[in-house]
C-alpha cells in the first residue's frame, strides 16, 4: 500500500464529543527523515519503499493528511506522582485513526486543546528513546505500542538547554488508559463511561461482548493483564519511571516512554526519573504502584461494577496472581522446567543475592544461560563474588531435581535471557551523534533491539556491563 492510499477507520469519534478534541497539527520546521521502521510498516500494509518516499515526511509532520481524516486529541484524567488530576490529555499527541487494528498517532506535532501552556513539541533526544526502547520492548516479548518513523528538524526548542524538535510515529493497539476512565467517573458522566467501556470491550476484549457480566469481567482482565506487563518488566529489569494512571494502558501495554532505563547493577531501589525524589516509581516498588493504580481503575468502574467484587480481584492480584505470573518468568529465566514451592525462596534469595553482590543483572543471566557447574564465569562479575557463590550452591541443588538435560536447558535460556538490552549509556551515545546528523549509532541499536537474544560477535561491545560513571543514572522527563 502506498501512503496516499491510507484508509484510516476512526470508531473513536463514534464516542461523544468529550472525549476528544480536533486537532490541526503545526509542521516543524526542514524536516527530515531519521528513520522508517520496515517491521513496523508490514503491520499496516505500507510498502518499505515508502522511507524514500518525501511524502512519509509530510505525513509524519502533518503537511500530508490521509483524505476523509480528521485528527484528533484524547481526552483523559490521572493521578500523577498520587496526585489526581482531573483533566490532562494528549498534550503533544494527534490521533490519525485505525489500519489493520493499530491507532497511529504523531507525538510531538504542536499544541493541542491538552497542552496545559506547554509548546507541545518532542525533542530529539526523547523522541529517539521511545523510538528505539518501544522496538526492543517488542522484541523482548514485553506487550508495547510500537513506532513507524521519526523525523527531526531545525525546529528550536528550550528544554535543559536548547534542543531540536522530532516527531515520532507511533502504533498501538489501543491509546485508552485507566485515566480515560478517570475521567468521566469523576464528572460522573456514567453513559460516557459505560460507553467507554463498550468501546474497548469491542477493541481490546472482543470475546466479552456477549458476557452478561462484561464489565466486570473487563476489569478482571485488565487485572490480569496488567500483572503480565508489571512482571515483564521486573524479570527484565525495566524501570518505567512515570507509571501514573494517565501512562496506565487499558489493554496492559507499555505506554509513553519518559524517562526509563533497564538495569545496568541490579538495585532493587534504583530510582531512573530524576524528578522522583520520593522513590515513588522506583523498580522495586513497580509490581506495589501496579496494584495502587489499579485500585483507582476499580473506583471509576464501580458505576458498572459492585465494588466488592473488584475488591476481591485485587486481593487476588497481589496474593496469587501477579505473584505466580512473575515466579512463572523467573523459572524461565533461570531454567527451571519443573514447578516447585520451594521456588519462591530460591528466587527471593537471587534478588537479595544480586543486591549484594553489585553485579550487571543482564550479564548476570546471559552468563548463567551457560552455566555448567563451573562457577568461575559469573564470580568474575561481581563486586561481591562471595554472595554469588553462595546461591550457586542452592542452584546446583535445585538443578538436581530437573529431569531436562543441562543443553536442553541451555538453549531455553539463551532464547529467556537476551543479550543485548537497549542501556541509556548506548541510547545516549545514539543521541549525541543524531545531533550532528550521523543516525549510524541508532541504526545500530535498532537492529540489536531487533536481534536482543543472537550471538553477534560483531557487536560484542554491547553485551557487556555499562561503563563505570554511567551505571543506573537519572534522566529528566525530557530526556
Amino acid at each position: 500500500m502506498h501512503l496516499k492510499d491510507l484508509s484510516f477507520e476512526q470508531h473513536y469519534l463514534k464516542l461523544a464529543p468529550e472525549f476528544y478534541d480536533f486537532t490541526t497539527p503545526t509542521p516543524l520546521e526542514k524536516p527530515y527523515l531519521i528513520s522508517f521502521n520496515k517491521e513496523v510498516a508490514k503491520l499496516i500494509g505500507l510498502e518499505k519503499e515508502s522511507a524514500k518516499d518525501s511524502l512519509f515526511v509530510e505525513f509524519l509532520n502533518g503537511t500530508f493528511i490521509p483524505k476523509d481524516i480528521k485528527p484528533f486529541s484524547m481526552c483523559y484524567a490521572g493521578h500523577q506522582f498520587g496526585n489526581y488530576a482531573s483533566r490532562l490529555g494528549d498534550g503533544r499527541v494527534i490521533n490519525y485513526g485505525s489500519i489493520k487494528g493499530w491507532h497511529l498517532q504523531t507525538k510531538g506535532s504542536g499544541e493541542t486543546l491538552y497542552s496545559r501552556s506547554a509548546d507541545g513539541r518532542s525533542a530529539l533526544s526523547s523522541s529517539i528513546r521511545e523510538y528505539l526502547m518501544s522496538e526492543a520492548m517488542h522484541h523482548l516479548g514485553v506487550p508495547t505500542t510500537r513506532a513507524l518513523g521519526i523525523i527531526g528538524s531545525k525546529t528550536k526548542l528550550l528544554r535543559n538547554g536548547i534542543e531540536h524538535g522530532a516527531i515520532v510515529m507511533r502504533m498501538s493497539p489501543s491509546w485508552v488508559r485507566f485515566g480515560t476512565f478517570q475521567y468521566f467517573a469523576y464528572f460522573k458522566k456514567h453513559e460516557e463511561l459505560k460507553a467507554l467501556a463498550d468501546y474497548v470491550i469491542e477493541e481490546s476484549y472482543p470475546h466479552l461482548k456477549e458476557e452478561e457480566d462484561r464489565y466486570f469481567k473487563l476489569y478482571a482482565e485488565v487485572v490480569e493483564a496488567t500483572a503480565k506487563l508489571i512482571a515483564s518488566w521486573q524479570s527484565l529489569g525495566f524501570c518505567h519511571g512515570v507509571m501514573n494512571t494517565d501512562n496506565m494502558s487499558i489493554a496492559g501495554l507499555t505506554l509513553d516512554y519518559g524517562p526509563f532505563a533497564m538495569l545496568d547493577d541490579f538495585d532493587f531501589g534504583f530510582v531512573c526519573n530524576a524528578t522522583d525524589k520520593a522513590g515513588r516509581y522506583a523498580y522495586g516498588e513497580q509490581p506495589n504502584v501496579s496494584y495502587w493504580n489499579l485500585t483507582k481503575l476499580a473506583v471509576a468502574f464501580t458505576p458498572l461494577v459492585e465494588r466488592k467484587r473488584m475488591e476481591k480481584k485485587l486481593e487476588e492480584y497481589g496474593e496469587s496472581i501477579y505473584p505466580n505470573v512473575y515466579l512463572s518468568l523467573m523459572r524461565k529465566k533461570l531454567g527451571l522446567e519443573l514447578v516447585l514451592d520451594s521456588d519462591a525462596k530460591l528466587i527471593e534469595e537471587l534478588i537479595g543475592t544480586l543486591q549484594d553482590a553489585q553485579i550487571d543483572y543482564t550479564e548476570f543471566f546471559r552468563t548463567l544461560s551457560h552455566y555448567d557447574g563451573d562457577m568461575m564465569p559469573l564470580l568474575v562479575l561481581a563486586m561481591n563474588p562471595v554472595v554469588i557463590e553462595e546461591w550457586l550452591t542452592l542452584y546446583d541443588k535445585r538443578l538436581v531435581k530437573e529431569t531436562q538435560s543441562q543443553e536442553e536447558r541451555h538453549s531455553k535460556m539463551l532464547q529467556t535471557n537476551p543479550k543485548y538490552i537497549l542501556k541509556n549509556y548506548m541510547l545516549e551515545k545514539a543521541i549525541t551523534l543524531a545531533k550532528v546528523g550521523d543516525f549510524s549509532m541508532l541504526e545500530t541499536l535498532m537492529y540489536l533491539a531487533q536481534h536482543p537474544f543472537d550471538e553477534l560477535p560483531e557487536y560484542e561491545e554491547f553485551a557487556g556491563e555499562t561503563p563505570e560513571g554511567y551505571k543506573n543514572i537519572t534522566l529528566s522527563c525530557s530526556s
